[in-house]
This record gives structure tokens, sequence and C-alpha cells, in this order.
């Protein structure tokens, strides 16, 4: 069995949060930083643009995510903190539509991406990286966590669009969905104060 061990976002762990980004899909590309960017913000940069910023907010005082590790190796990330910091959340629709929490309330924190490289996935990452997100933010002084997953039992999503998380991995973690205008995206929130 192997073992899984998780560490938060820091300059020291910098090239492991990459190697994890690197594993398949989209992280490599995007960083990491399409949660905090507008669209009109996401299309005016490129890589090496993307690659600062992420850096900068890595080694700023508040890690925005916790890199994951199976027997040592880089493995997974996971993007978390409060939901006003990560801009595109508060200007997606079916967010605005869904949530219960005011969009500004700095205690309510969003769990916004998952990135599991392929060798790796099947084998429970997302929910030990997640089971972190909310030590992370709990200790933090969030009041709700909210997850933006997808449904699976109701879509088959193409695997890229699996950065948001399944549903079935928030539920076993305790979250409760709620529903919206999309039967396929609910939200997922955790009140932990």
């Amino acid at each position: 069995m192997p073992t899984i061990t998780t560490e938060l976002a820091s300059p020291a762990v910098w090239d492991d949060i990459q190697h994890a980004l690197s594993g398949g899909g989209d992280g490599r590309s995007c960083q990491c930083v399409w949660p905090v960017l507008t669209n009109k913000e996401w299309e005016a940069t490129d890589l090496a643009q993307r690659t600062t910023l992420f850096q900068q907010e890595v080694a700023s005082d508040r890690p925005p995510g916790i890199v994951a590790y199976v027997d040592g190796e880089p493995a997974g990330w996971i993007r978390v903190g409060p939901r006003p910091a990560q801009r595109r959340l508060g200007r997606t629709r079916n967010i605005v539509a869904t949530t219960h929490e005011p969009l500004d309330d700095e205690g309510v924190w969003g769990v916004s991406c998952f990135v599991v490289r392929k060798e790796h996935r099947g084998h429970g990452l997302n929910a030990a990286l997640l089971d972190a997100a909310v030590a992370f933010a709990k200790q933090s002084g969030a009041r709700v966590i909210e997850g933006y997953p997808i449904d699976t039992s109701k879509t088959k999503p193409h695997v890229n669009d699996l950065f948001h998380g399944a549903l079935s991995t928030f539920l076993a973690a305790g979250f409760t969905a709620i529903p919206g205008p999309k039967p396929e995206r609910p939200i997922a929130s955790l009140t932990v104060a």
C-alpha cells in the first residue's frame, strides 16, 4: 500500500508542484491560475506569465494549495483558499446562482482545482488532497468550504474537466450537495465553524 503525504505550497516545494502539474491534463499550461484570473486576464497571459503569477502566489503569505506525494514522489495538487481571492468563482453563473453564501465573504473557502498525475489516478489521491485542504481551511479560519464538482452519475465528463473534482469525493468527505440550475454541477458545501 503506497504512503500518501501532503505539504502546503511554498517556494521549497515549487519543483514538486511543477512535477505534479505536468503529469497529464491541463495543469502545466494552466499553472493553476485560471481560478484567480478573469476571462480577459486569462486570454492576455501566456505560459511564462501564468508561471510567474503562480510562483508569486506560492511565495506569498497564504499558500494557494497543497501538493500530495505518493511514496515521496510529487503526485497531485489541490487549490484551496478564500473564495473572494479566486475571482473567477464569483463570476461563474452556476456558482452565483447556487451558493447560499455571500460572494465577498472571506470565511468561505473554495476548492477549485485538483490535478493528479496519470500514473497515480484511481488510488484515492483526490480524497487525500481534499482531506488536507479541509484541515488547512479549518486551521486558517474558514467558516464554510465549497467545492464545484461534477456529478459523474449524471454526466460523463472529458478527463480534463475533472479538475473540478467528482461530487462523490466531496460527499465521502462529509460535504452536502446544493443543487443548482445545472444538475450535473451542484455546489458541495461543508460548514466547519
